[in-house]
């Protein structure tokens, strides 16, 4: 049997520890479970506190398998533990806690084992971890809803293919399902990019154009990075959802529109609120359910899943015999900066330039950023006549080359040299792309991010 095989254990059911809190002068306890219970002065928070020293979102308490975790979101006056100011810690015993200037009292509970969905996939999305199983569950719960759901994580987590599975399991699958990706809109053109203009609206209006609002009627509208949106336009966007219709830039009238909103953001949002960069009204509004998803490191034990089902993907499912354990415990120590996006593209191209009936070294196709730069070749798909008689090794490092300056070529002309929107697409971080376009002397935009 291949060590770290990708089949589901049969154990469904795991032991969270949580607990229940408090203000120490006399008020009703609340219960910590699996579902965050956030503190702070908005009155959309599960506990509020009127205490002007309370962040509007302040604190979060959730149950796991390691206590009850605290989290800081970012408040202005912070969260302390015996006059120690903590970000992120996990009570499992008696505890005094201060917010603000608010007393509070944590005192945990008995572990609790919780049953996990057995069930690995959702969708397109597949995994052994019971983290990730958790969420497939909780996923399942929400899907027939038309409840508006922020998904969170790091680039290259897979948000937008959880979007599209929650709408391919909704009542709503047989209509659109339109994307919006906010991080692109010109701030200027915010507001028309969303709801749509009227011809003559602005300068450069040449033409009417419909709302994705619109397109998307009776179906699911996807607003990708919402973090990105302006402050200005946020206001109107909430109340396009809260009274669900719509006008557009140079229209007289509203539309209604039937749409089920989902958002996803790589940003904390919720320190986002605090620091004055994104409403709080509207947070609340679009996270009625939130669904944080585990970066790759977090959840090793699911490569395997994950690669067969790519393989799958491929067409060549079988080709999962050909991936040895040791190319499987390599991959387990790789820190995948690009998530599931990252392996997703490691997997590709080590199936592409596999020998056929050899194994299949992902990992081998992971350090390219530490490797010597071949020498200049021939653009990825013309002859192979110039390898021959070189050996397997150099040959290989060869091809690669040639698919990292293509790839990369190609797709700083897609984002017209704009390193963010390079990374965002490619699944990496700016430096790791930044690295590439130097090491193959492709030329990019100055980004003020640096």
């Amino acid at each position: 049997m291949k060590l770290l095989d990708a089949t589901v254990s049969t154990k469904n059911r795991v032991e969270v520890r949580g607990g229940r809190i408090r203000v120490t002068k006399g008020e009703a306890w609340v219960e910590i479970g699996t579902d965050p219970v956030i503190v702070g002065r908005n009155a959309a928070c599960q506990v509020v506190l009127e205490d002007a020293k309370v962040s509007a979102v302040h604190a979060e308490f959730v149950a796991t398998e390691h206590g009850v975790r605290v989290r800081d979101l970012g408040s202005r006056n912070g969260t302390f533990v015996a006059n120690v100011r903590v970000g992120d810690i996990y009570l499992f015993a008696n505890t005094k806690l201060r917010i603000g200037e608010t007393e509070m009292q944590f005192e945990p509970a008995r572990p609790e084992r919780i049953t996990v969905s057995a069930i690995p996939q959702f969708g397109p999305l597949v995994a052994h971890s019971p983290a990730m199983r958790a969420i497939f569950d909780r996923l399942a719960k929400i899907a027939p809803t038309d409840l508006t759901v922020l998904i969170g994580g790091e680039t290259g987590t897979g948000k937008e293919l959880v979007a599209q599975a929650l709408h391919m399991a909704s009542p709503r699958s047989k209509k659109p399902f339109v994307v919006v990706d906010c991080g692109s809109i010109p701030p200027t053109l915010a507001e028309a990019t969303l709801f749509g203009h009227e011809r003559g609206a602005f300068t450069g209006a040449v033409d009417r154009r419909l709302s994705p609002f619109q397109e998307a009627d009776g179906g699911t509208l996807f607003l990708d990075e919402l973090g990105e949106l302006p402050l200005e336009v946020q206001p109107k966007l909430l109340r396009a959802l809260a009274e669900r219709r719509i006008k557009s830039v140079g229209g007289s009238t509203y539309k209604e529109v039937d749409v089920r909103v989902l958002a996803a953001t790589r940003r904390d949002l919720v320190r986002a609120v605090n620091s004055g960069g994104f409403r709080s009204d509207l947070y609340f509004r679009v996270a009625q359910v939130k669904i944080e998803l585990l970066a790759l490191r977090q959840r090793i034990e699911d490569i395997p899943v994950l690669v067969r089902r790519m393989l799958k993907d491929l067409g060549e499912e079988s080709a999962y015999e050909r991936i040895s354990n040791s190319t499987l415990e390599r991959l387990t120590r790789h820190d995948w900066p690009g998530n599931v996006r990252e392996l997703r593209n490691a997997v590709a191209v080590a199936h592409a330039l596999a020998v056929e009936g050899e194994e299949i070294d992902i990992a081998a196709h992971l350090g390219a950023l530490t490797e010597s730069p071949g020498p200049a070749a021939a653009p990825l798909g013309g002859s192979f006549a110039p390898l021959k008689g070189r050996q397997f090794q150099d040959a290989k490092r060869e091809v690669l080359t040639r698919f990292e300056r293509d790839y990369f070529a190609a797709l700083s002309d897609e984002a017209k040299g704009n390193v963010s929107e390079m990374a965002r697409r490619a699944g990496m971080e700016r430096a790791h792309v930044r690295a590439y376009l130097r090491r193959h002397g492709i030329s990019a935009k100055h980004d003020p991010g640096d």
